[in-house]
C-alpha cells in the first residue's frame, strides 16, 4: 500500500503542475492509472560516485619564520620573538665539576665556552638567551679576567659568583681597561660594584647553604637586579651594533664543508688533551645533524629539561696564554689575530684562523683563503685551549691526535 500511496501523490502532484499550466478549456488530466501502478518498475537510485580529495600538504620551511613577529637570533640564527634581540644576554658562570651537574638554563645556551684555568680543570661560561622566565639558572661560580674579554662581545649582563680580586676587579671597574671606562655591567655573588646580598640577584639551594655549587639565580632575580643596579636591560647602541655575531647560513643551504678539498671527517671530538679531568667530548648525531656534549663520559644536561647539550658548530681556538703567578692563575691573550684552530660542522673539519680587535667585536674566523667562515644556524661550542706545544693542547678527532 506505501507503494500505490506514493504513486497515486506522484500523479495528483503532477496533475495539478500541468493543470497549472494549461488553458480553461482543458479538462484532461494526464496521470497513471491506479491499475497500472503494480506495472510500474521501481526507479532505482544509482549510487553516487565518491571522489576522494587529496588532501594538500602545506610545505612549510623552516627557513620561514614559524610565526608572526619572530626573527633570527644574533647569536644563534634560530627563529625568537623579536624581544629576545632587544634584551640583552647574561653572560653565566657554569662549575664544570663532577658534583655540579646536571647545571640549570642550559638549554637557553646560544654559544658555549670551555677555557681551562688553574689546577688543570676547566670552566664553563654560557651566553643565554631568552633568560627572563627561566626558574632557575646555575649553579653559579666565579670568574676569570679572560672570560670577562670573552663575554663582552655579546654586550651580556655578566653573571657570576666572585673571582680573583687582583685579576678581575680592575676590569670590572674599568681600571685596568685600555679605554678605562667602567662600561662592563655585571651581577656579583660577592663584594664590590653591584654585586652582594644588598641587589638580591642570588639564593641558594639548599636553603642557607655556603658551600660550592649551591649558588643559584632565576629570571625574576635577575630582572629585579639589573633594575636596582640601574643597568640597561636592552642592547646598549655605544656597545652593540646589532646584526649576527657569526656570518650565517639557514637550514635548506648548510655549510657542510663539501666546498673544502682538504676538509677531514670529523664525528668524534676528544677534548680530554686539553681539559683533562672533564675529559670533554663530542659525538656527532647524523640524522639531528648536530654534536652531541659528554662531560667525565656521560651525556651533559640541562637539569630543567633533561636535553643533552647539543651543537651545530664546534670551534677550536688555539690562543696564548701564560701563568700569572704562584698561585697557577692563568692569563689568555683573548684580543689577537695570530693564532689559528680548528672549525667543526656537519662531520667534518677545516683549518681556520680567528680575529679579535676590541673589546666589544665579535672574533672572526676565516678559512684558509682568507674567507670568513660560515655558520651553520645552532648553538655553538667554542673551546679555548693553549697554543700547540703546551700542556694543554691536545685533541683527538677520529682517532687523528692534533698538536703542531
Amino acid at each position: 500500500m506505501k507503494k500505490i500511496k506514493a504513486f497515486i501523490l506522484a500523479g495528483i502532484t503532477a496533475a495539478m503542475l500541468i493543470g497549472c499550466g494549461s488553458s480553461k478549456d482543458d479538462d484532461a488530466v494526464v496521470g497513471i492509472s491506479i491499475e497500472k501502478l503494480e506495472d510500474v518498475e521501481p526507479i532505482q537510485q544509482q549510487p553516487q560516485e565518491v571522489v576522494e580529495e587529496t588532501p594538500v600538504e602545506e610545505t612549510v620551511s623552516e627557513d620561514d619564520p614559524p610565526a608572526e613577529g619572530m626573527v633570527r637570533s644574533y647569536f644563534s640564527n634560530e627563529w625568537v620573538n623579536a624581544e629576545v634581540n632587544e634584551k640583552r644576554p647574561l653572560a653565566v658562570m657554569y662549575p664544570i665539576n663532577k658534583e655540579a651537574q646536571p647545571q640549570y638554563g642550559l638549554s637557553n645556551v646560544a654559544v658555549f665556552y670551555e677555557i681551562m684555568e688553574e689546577g688543570s680543570m676547566s670552566r664553563q661560561m654560557g651566553i643565554v638567551e631568552d633568560w627572563e622566565n627561566l626558574e632557575r639558572i646555575g649553579n653559579i661560580r666565579s670568574i676569570r679576567d679572560y672570560f670577562i674579554y670573552a663575554a663582552l662581545e655579546y654586550d651580556p649582563i655578566i653573571i657570576h659568583y666572585g673571582g680573583p680580586e687582583l685579576y678581575v676587579s680592575g676590569v670590572l671597574t674599568g681600571k685596568n681597561r685600555p679605554n678605562g671606562v667602567d662600561d662592563v655591567e655585571n651581577l656579583n655573588g660577592v663584594g664590590g660594584k653591584a654585586m652582594g646580598s644588598d641587589y638580591g640577584a642570588f639564593f641558594r639551594v639548599p636553603e642557607g647553604s655556603t658551600s660550592e655549587h649551591t649558588a643559584f639565580t632565576d629570571g625574576s632575580h635577575v630582572l629585579a637586579a639589573i633594575d636596582k643596579a640601574g643597568y640597561s636591560l636592552t642592547h646598549r647602541s655605544e656597545y652593540f651594533e646589532g646584526g649576527p655575531h657569526f656570518t650565517f647560513t639557514g637550514y635548506t643551504n648548510p655549510n657542510t664543508l663539501d666546498a673544502y678539498s682538504d676538509a677531514v671527517e670529523a664525528t668524534e671530538i676528544d677534548m680530554a688533551g686539553c681539559y683533562p679531568v672533564t675529559k670533554s667530548a663530542l659525538s656527532y648525531d647524523p640524522e639531528k645533524g648536530v654534536y652531541l656534549k659528554t662531560l667525565y663520559g656521560s651525556a651533559q644536561k640541562d637539569a630543567i629539561t633533561g636535553e643533552q647539550l647539543s651543537f651545530a658548530n664546534v670551534v677550536i681556538q688555539r690562543t696564548y696564554h701564560e701563568v700569572r703567578d704562584g698561585n697557577g692563575y692563568l692569563a689568555y691573550q683573548m684580543h689577537d689575530k695570530t693564532h689559528d684552530g680548528y672549525f667543526i660542522t656537519k662531520g667534518k673539519m677545516i683549518h681556520m684562523t680567528w680575529e679579535k680587535t676590541s673589546d666589544y667585536s665579535p672574533t672572526t674566523y676565516y678559512d684558509d683563503n682568507g674567507q670568513e667562515i660560515t655558520f651553520n644556524t645552532g648553538r655553538t661550542m667554542i673551546f679555548v685551549i693553549q697554543e700547540k706545544g703546551k700542556s694543554f693542547s691536545k685533541f683527538t678527532v677520529n682517532g687523528v691526535t692534533y698538536e703542531n
